[in-house]
């Protein structure tokens, strides 16, 4: 039996978050699968996305993309309630504002979210193969 090899990648800088950017670019998120746990200052993305960086590449796969240390989450153009709702990822972009990141998740349709953070620490972590 073939072991089906998983990864999991791990940003605390912007090329680590553009890697994370470029898997999920094309990603599928449904609304309901977008969780804050403002206690914890977790942001948790559940996705379907496309494999690009193995040689699995062109096979879908879920995977929940992590933001840890979110201070706060501002979102446009999504309405929470409707959870069934899918927003595809078009790519994750950052500001440095002071002392602190602003990281944005840009959706199509002018749809977006942004997690105000201390620090860049970001996993990408799949969970299991979709054929």
């Amino acid at each position: 039996m073939k072991k089906k090899y998983l990864s999991k990648i791990i940003a605390n800088d912007n090329e680590g978050l553009q890697m994370i950017s470029a898997c999920c670019a094309g990603a599928e998120i449904k609304v309901g699968d977008i969780k804050y746990l403002q206690k914890n200052k977790v942001f948790l993305l559940s996705l379907k996305r496309t494999k690009i960086e193995t040689e699995n590449e062109g096979k879908k796969i879920n995977s929940i993309c992590k933001f840890d240390f979110v201070d706060g989450v501002k979102s446009k153009n999504i309405k929470q309630e409707h959870v069934e709702q899918k927003l595809e990822l078009v790519t994750i972009d950052y500001l440095k504002n002071n002392d602190n990141y602003e990281i944005s998740l840009i959706f199509t349709n002018n749809a977006y979210i942004t997690l105000s953070t201390e620090i860049i620490e970001v996993t990408l972590d799949d969970q299991n193969k979709i054929d």
